[in-house]
């Protein structure tokens, strides 16, 4: 069975910092790209960040370039999203995602989900 499962999330003060996980079981791990999306009450999900399966290349939209941080810990089968200097419209569901080989921000072609982490960021 595959899984997906997020954890980090929380309540934070603007300016904070937060750590997303997502543990991953059921397929193998190393071959996929991995993706964050998030999606905020009354707005489409978007995607945050992903990463390569292979090289480890990443991606940000820009409202978050230089604030977040994605990475891939492969022999825990776990993808990481360190957040710092949150802001208010960072507030969201975050989703962690799998698609076969090359990352993409297109939620479309994604194979697996998780069941989402709640992030709110107070101002």
């Amino acid at each position: 069975e595959v899984q997906l499962v997020e954890s980090g999330g929380g309540l934070v003060q603007a300016g904070g910092s937060l750590r997303l996980s997502c543990a991953a079981s059921g397929f193998t791990f190393d071959g996929y790209g991995l993706g964050w999306f998030r999606q905020a009450p009354g707005k489409e999900r978007e995607g945050v960040s992903c990463i390569s399966s292979v090289g480890g290349r990443t991606f940000y939209i820009n409202s978050v370039t230089g604030r977040f941080t994605i990475s891939r810990d492969n022999a825990k089968n776990t993808v990481y999203l360190q957040m710092n200097s949150l802001k208010p419209e960072d507030t969201a569901v975050y989703y962690c995602a799998a698609t076969w080989g090359m990352a993409t921000m297109k939620s479309t072609l994604y194979d697996y989900w998780g069941q989402g982490t709640q992030v709110t960021v107070s101002s």
